[in-house]
C-alpha cells in the first residue's frame, strides 16, 4: 500500500541496502472519550501540519446510501452553531421546515418509482414524469433554501483559517477512511482545536439537500464524463463478488439523490463518535503542552452510544475466472485484477515487491511487452491493500493495432517465468532499494508524514510508517516467487479488455 504523496528529490546513496530511513517517533495517548492521538514533534519550521480521521468509508456503507461517506466529507464543511451562520436559531427552524416539505417530497417520490417500476414513465428526473404535487412541493423548497441563504455564511471555516495563517486545508475520502487536514502556524494551534472540536461537537448540517445536487455533478464529471470511468465502476463490481467495496466511493447515482437528513444524523452519530477517530500533529509543539489543549477541546465531545458496526462480508473464494469486455473512448487495455490481501497481512511486503519488479521503465512488464515484443505503450502493476481485503492488478495500455488476445498471453507468459524462475539478487536488491529511497521521501515534509499516519491507521497499522523498509529488506526471492504463485493463479483473476470504441462519420 503506497498512498500517492508529493515527489521529492531526495539523494540515496548506492549502499542503501545497509541504510534504513530514520524512525518517526510517535507518541500514542488515548482521551477519556476514546479519542486516539498521534503526536510527533518536529521543530524544523514554526507549523504543524494538523488533521484527524473517521474510520468510515465507502466499505461501512449499504445499498440505498452507496457514497454517504464521500458526501459527508462535503458535508464537515458546511459549519456549526457558531460557524457558517448570522442566526442560528432561524437557520435551524429553516432546516426542519425543509424536512417537513422533503416527506412530502419522498411519499410522491415512492409513487413515482412505482410507475418506474411499472414502465410508465422512464426517468424519475424528467420534469414531464413527475406528479403536479412533486413540483408544487419543489417549489416551497426552493423558496425555503432562499430564505435560508440569508442567514448563511459562506465558506466561513475557510475563512477563519486563511485569515490565521493556515494553508492546504483539504479532506479526502476512500473505501476505508475519511480525513480532514490543514497545516497551521505553531500559536494557532488552540484556535485549530476549537474549530475541529466545534465541528465534531455542534455540526449543522446546512444546504443539505443542495450539496447532495453537488456531489451529483462532481460524480457526473468524474466518472460519467470520462473514457473509462463507468466502465471502472462495472469492472470493480464484478470483481467484487460480495464485498461491500463492490461499489464506487463516490456512490451510485440513484442512492445519492435519496439520503436523508435523518440517516445523516444517524451516521454521525455512529461514526463521527470519537471513539471512531484519530487526530494526528506533526510539526512544532511540545507535547505536554498539547495535552491539556486536546482534552479540554476534544475530550468534551461525548463518546458514541453505540460501536460502529463491524464490517463482516468476506469475499469468498474464487472458483473461476471472469471477464468484463467493453468498447470504450480509449486506447486499447488490458486489465487483470487478482484476489489479493488485507493491509495488516504477513504478504503485504512480499505482494509490495512483487508490484515494484513488474512495475517501471526498468521493470519487467515494460521491458518484456513495451521495448521487447512492442505489443504495448505502457505496463506496470500495483499492490491495493485495503483495510479488509485487497487485489493485484496489472494494466497494459496496448499499441493501436495490437491484438488484445496475443497481448493478454504474452502478459501471462511474463508472470508464469516469473513464478518458475528465481529473481537475481541484483535485480532484488535494486527494487528494494528503490522502495526504500521512496520511503525516505515520504518522511520528508511534515504535511507527507501527517497523511502517512492518518492513512495507515485507518487501515490498521500506523507503525507501517516505521516499519516499511524493514519488512521490505527481509523479502527474499522466494518470498517473492511464492505469493505470485499463490495469488496469482487464474482462477482468482477478474480480466477487462477495453478496445477503442468505433467512431463513424455522419
Amino acid at each position: 500500500m503506497k498512498p500517492w504523496l508529493p515527489a521529492l528529490v531526495v539523494y540515496w546513496a548506492a549502499s542503501a541496502q545497509a541504510a534504513q530511513p530514520p524512525r518517526i517517533e510517535v507518541e500514542e495517548i488515548r482521551l477519556a472519550n476514546g479519542m486516539k492521538w498521534l503526536l510527533f514533534e518536529r521543530h524544523e519550521a514554526p507549523a504543524i501540519a494538523a488533521g484527524w480521521m473517521a474510520r468510515v468509508g465507502s466499505v461501512n456503507e449499504r445499498p440505498g446510501i452507496t457514497g454517504i461517506s464521500h458526501f459527508f466529507e462535503h458535508m464537515m464543511f458546511k459549519g456549526t452553531r457558531t460557524i457558517g451562520t448570522r442566526d442560528i436559531e432561524r437557520d435551524l427552524a429553516l432546516i426542519e421546515e425543509q424536512e417537513r416539505v422533503r416527506e412530502s417530497m419522498r411519499a410522491e417520490l415512492q409513487l413515482m418509482r412505482e410507475r418506474l417500476r411499472r414502465g410508465e414513465i422512464d426517468d424519475l428526473v424528467k420534469p414531464e414524469n413527475q406528479t403536479e404535487r412533486y413540483r408544487e412541493l419543489e417549489r416551497a423548497f426552493d423558496a425555503l433554501v432562499m430564505q435560508q441563504r440569508e442567514t448563511i455564511i459562506k465558506d466561513q471555516l475557510d475563512q477563519i483559517y486563511t485569515r490565521n495563517g493556515g494553508e492546504f486545508m483539504n479532506a479526502g475520502t476512500d473505501e476505508d477512511t475519511t480525513v480532514y487536514f490543514i497545516r497551521v502556524p505553531r500559536n494557532r494551534l488552540e484556535l485549530w482545536c476549537w474549530l475541529e472540536s466545534d465541528r465534531l461537537l455542534n455540526p449543522v448540517f446546512r444546504e443539505f439537500y443542495s450539496e447532495r445536487d453537488v456531489v451529483f455533478e462532481e460524480r457526473r464529471l468524474r466518472t460519467e464524463s470520462t473514457p473509462l470511468g463507468k466502465f471502472e465502476e462495472e469492472f470493480q463490481a464484478l470483481f467484487w463478488e460480495a464485498h461491500p467495496y463492490q461499489w464506487p466511493v463516490v456512490g451510485w447515482p440513484s442512492d445519492i439523490p435519496a439520503y436523508t437528513l435523518a440517516q445523516a444524523r444517524d451516521y454521525f452519530a455512529t461514526y463521527y463518535a470519537p471513539n471512531n477517530l484519530t487526530g494526528v500533529l506533526v510539526g512544532d509543539f511540545r507535547s505536554a503542552s498539547v495535552k491539556p489543549l486536546l482534552e479540554r477541546y476534544f475530550g468534551r465531545i461525548p463518546r458514541g452510544k453505540v460501536d460502529p458496526p463491524e464490517v463482516v462480508t468476506l469475499e469468498p473464494p474464487a472458483l473461476g475466472e471472469k471477464r468484463y469486455s467493453a468498447e470504450a473512448e480509449t486506447s486499447p487495455t488490458i486489465r487483470a485484477w487478482w484476489q489479493g490481501v488485507p493491509f495488516v497481512h504477513k504478504d503485504r511486503a512480499s505482494l509490495d515487491l512483487l508490484s515494484d519488479v513488474l512495475s517501471g521503465r526498468t521493470g519487467r512488464l515494460y521491458k518484456a511487452l513495451v521495448l521487447g515484443r512492442q505489443v504495448a505503450n505502457q505496463a506496470f502493476a500495483f499492490a491495493d491493500l485495503k483495510k479488509y481485503a485487497g487485489a493485484f492488478g496489472v494494466e497494459v495500455t496496448l499499441k493501436d493495432g495490437q491484438d488484445p488476445g496475443a497481448a493478454e498471453a504474452a502478459l501471462y507468459a511474463e508472470l508464469e517465468r516469473l513464478k518458475s524462475e528465481p529473481i537475481p539478487d541484483e535485480e532484488l536488491q535494486k527494487v528494494k532499494n528503490q522502495a526504500k529511497a521512496a520511503a525516505y521521501r515520504r518522511l520528508y515534509r511534515p504535511m507527507s508524514i501527517l497523511q502517512q499516519l492518518l492513512v495507515y491507521d485507518g487501515l490498521g497499522d500506523w507503525r507501517y510508517i516505521n516499519t516499511a523498509s524493514v519488512e521490505t529488506d527481509a523479502v527474499t526471492a522466494a518470498d517473492v516467487q511464492r505469493v505470485a504463485r499463490q495469488y496469482l493463479s487464474p482462477e482468482r483473476r477478474t480480466v477487462g479488455v477495453f478496445r477503442r470504441k468505433e467512431t463513424h462519420a455522419p
